[in-house]
């Protein structure tokens, strides 16, 4: 183990010793961001342009989350078998309604994802979406087994970073009291859970988020204006896996004496 020194010596190097990375722009956007939301977009303009009604049906029939597939008549009778059954856990994120579903969910997992991308780097960050993603659709199974409505967007996933970002965007020298972009700023060691939960900022911010979910299930509001139903289960299924399981995909680990250890060292 490293003494708690070296972790705020590290600190201290990241926030003072490289004049490049504390010049970095806020609004630089990581990589990965960019190629999920790339991707996103791709795939919308393919099924807007490209694809005929028929072929666009049988995209949805294959890629969307269906809980009709795991109970009902129609169990292990739709199109793509078992290997659906399991990729559509995490594809029904890469599809859209409209180009305002897409929007909305684009520019929340730009301020959310941009911020935890940066923490957890590639590698996790694209675990972490897969994790979301399933947890979205788990829990919107869990309430509406049998159901054929297809559930589509990614908005479990921007959930989930919502949850995990506030477990260390709060914290004392965390990326909302540095506004200046110090790449230092994302690694400041997460509180426990535990103790989080009794911080009154984030404890009013669950409280907003589950009151505006518990709006989407009880009326027909929604974000983006339509007459269509919200699958507000899958949005709590993605924040609470975001806000239990953050811990798992974290780098950061805190020292005895508070301070953060390197990511590369977080492990001995």
């Amino acid at each position: 183990m490293l003494a708690p020194s070296v972790g705020a010596a590290y600190v201290s190097a990241r926030s003072q010793g490289d004049g490049l990375r504390t010049r970095e722009p806020i609004l630089n956007v990581p990589g990965v961001i960019v190629a999920v939301l790339a991707l996103l977009v791709a795939v919308h303009v393919a099924r807007l342009f490209f694809l005929s009604p028929d072929a666009d049906l049988q995209t949805l029939i294959l890629f969307a989350f269906i809980p009709g597939r795991y109970s009902g008549h129609l169990a292990g009778t739709l199109p793509g078998g078992v290997p659906a059954d399991i990729w559509t856990f995490v594809t029904y994120a890469f599809l859209h309604a409209d180009i305002t579903h897409l929007g909305l969910n684009g520019v929340w997992l730009l301020a959310f994802g941009t911020p935890l991308a940066r923490r957890f780097g590639v590698v996790r960050f694209l675990a972490f979406f897969l994790v979301t993603a399933a947890a979205g659709a788990a829990a919107h199974l869990l309430v509406h087994r049998g159901q054929l409505v297809p559930v589509i967007g990614a908005s479990a996933v921007v959930s989930g970073t919502m949850a995990a970002a506030i477990r260390f965007a709060f914290e004392r020298g965390g990326p909302l009291a540095a506004w200046r972009g110090e790449p230092a700023s994302y690694d400041v060691p997460a509180a426990p859970l535990s103790q989080a939960l009794r911080d009154r900022r984030i404890v009013m911010f669950l409280l907003v988020w589950f009151g505006l979910n518990l709006l989407f299930g009880l009326g027909s509001w929604s974000l983006t204006g339509a007459e269509q139903p919200v699958a507000w289960e899958a949005h709590v299924g993605g924040f609470l896996a975001g806000l239990l399981l953050f811990s798992l995909f974290d780098p950061v680990r805190r020292t005895r004496g508070g301070d953060a250890l390197p990511p590369e060292q977080a492990a001995l």
